[in-house]
C-alpha cells in the first residue's frame, strides 16, 4: 500500500501546500541543566537539534517572518506551521509557554503548532494547555522517543523509560492533539530487527505519524568521539533506503510519514557525508518503496 507522505496529508488537511517554519523558544533540556544531566544526549548537537531554527534572542514573531522571507521563492502566500524544534519545547513554567504557544497560535499565516519535547516533560498543566491551544489551532506534539530498547536507551543517555513514552502518548491523545513520534535508525548496537521492532512498536502505540531519522555525527557529541574510536559504525546509503522501505512496510496504512531521512548542518556533519545529497536520497527511498510495494502487490495476487 502507497505510503502516506506528510505531503498528502497537509494537501489532505488544509487544502494547500504548507511549510514548517523552525522556531527557537529559548527552551533547554533536563538533560543538560543539570536535572538528569549535563552532556544532553550522546548524539544531541549544542544546538539540541535546533540548527536549522530561528534565533533565540528573536521574538515568535520575527523569527515567522523571516522563516517566511527565506521560502518567499517557493511559497509567497500561503500557510505555515510554527514548529517549536530546538531543545525540549515544553520545558519551562506553563506561562511562559502560554506566552510563547500564543504567539504563535495568534499569527494570522499560522495554521498548526508543532512541538518537539520529551516525554517525560509533559506535566498535566502543560497536556491542559495543549489541549486549550489544539482547540484554536491543530497542535501536533513531536515526542523523541528514537527506540523501544532500553539498553540503547541507556548508552544514548535518553534518560526515561519506554513506559513514560507509553503514558504520555495516551495522554496526549485523550486531549485531542496528534503525536508524532522520532525514531533514529542507526543507533550503536542495533540491529536491523531492532530498529524495526521499534518502528511496529510505534505503528501499534497510538501515534499518529512518524519521523524516521537516520543517525547523524555531528561535530562536538560524544558520538563523535565513539565514531572516531571505532566504537559506531553508520549505515551506507544503500543499506538505509533499504530499512526505510522494510520499515515503512510495517506501519498502518494511514500512519502519516513525516519524516524518511534527516537534514544534519553540513559543516558540522560528520558522518554519513552521503546523507548531503537529500535530492538523491529521497529519489532512492521512493524508488525503493515503490518497488517493495509492487513486489508485495505481485505476492498478493500469486496467493
Amino acid at each position: 500500500m502507497e505510503y502516506y507522505s506528510l505531503n498528502n496529508y497537509l494537501q489532505d488537511t488544509f487544502g494547500e501546500k504548507v511549510y514548517k517554519i523552525a522556531l527557537n523558544g529559548g527552551f533547554t533540556c533536563p538533560n543538560r541543566d543539570g536535572t538528569l544531566g549535563t552532556g544532553g544526549c550522546i548524539f544531541c548537537s549544542d544546538a539540541g537539534s535546533g540548527e536549522f531554527s530561528g534565533r533565540a534572542e528573536d521574538s515568535i514573531t520575527a523569527q515567522i517572518e523571516k522563516g517566511k522571507e527565506r521560502v518567499k521563492q517557493k511559497m509567497k502566500d500561503g500557510k505555515y506551521i510554527a514548529y517549536f524544534q530546538a531543545f525540549t519545547n515544553t520545558y519551562a513554567p506553563v506561562q511562559r509557554l502560554r506566552e510563547l504557544y500564543e504567539e504563535a497560535v495568534s499569527h494570522p499565516d499560522i495554521a498548526a503548532l508543532s512541538i518537539a519535547t520529551r516525554p517525560d516533560c509533559l506535566p498535566k498543566e502543560v497536556i491542559a494547555l495543549l489541549g486549550e491551544m489544539n482547540k484554536r489551532k491543530p497542535v501536533w506534539v513531536e515526542l523523541g522517543l528514537q527506540t523501544i530498547h532500553e539498553k540503547t536507551a541507556r548508552y544514548i543517555r535518553r534518560g526515561y523509560s519506554l513506559p513514560v513514552y507509553d503514558e504520555a502518548v495516551r495522554k496526549l491523545k485523550e486531549t485531542g492533539v496528534q503525536v508524532i513520534v522520532h525514531v533514529i535508525l542507526g543507533l550503536p548496537g542495533e540491529t536491523k530487527e531492532d530498529m524495526k521492532e521499534t518502528v511496529s512498536y510505534v505503528g501499534v502505540s497510538g501515534a499518529d505519524g512518524i519521523k524516521l531519522q537516520l543517525l547523524h555525527v555531528m561535530r562536538g557529541t560524544d558520538l563523535e568521539k565513539e565514531y572516531r574510536e571505532g566504537k559506531c559504525r553508520v549505515m551506507s546509503m544503500e543499506e538505509y533506503v533499504c530499512l526505510v522501505a522494510e520499515c515503512i512496510a510495517l506501519l498502518p496504512e494511514r500512519m502519516v510519514i513525516h519524516r524518511m531521512t534527516g537534514d544534519g548542518d553540513k559543516k558540522n556533519l560528520i558522518a554519513p557525508k552521503w546523507s548531503m545529497d537529500k535530492k538523491r536520497v529521497l529519489n532512492a527511498l521512493r524508488k525503493a518503496i515503490q518497488e517493495k510495494e509492487r513486489n508485495e502487490r505481485r505476492l498478493s495476487c500469486d496467493k
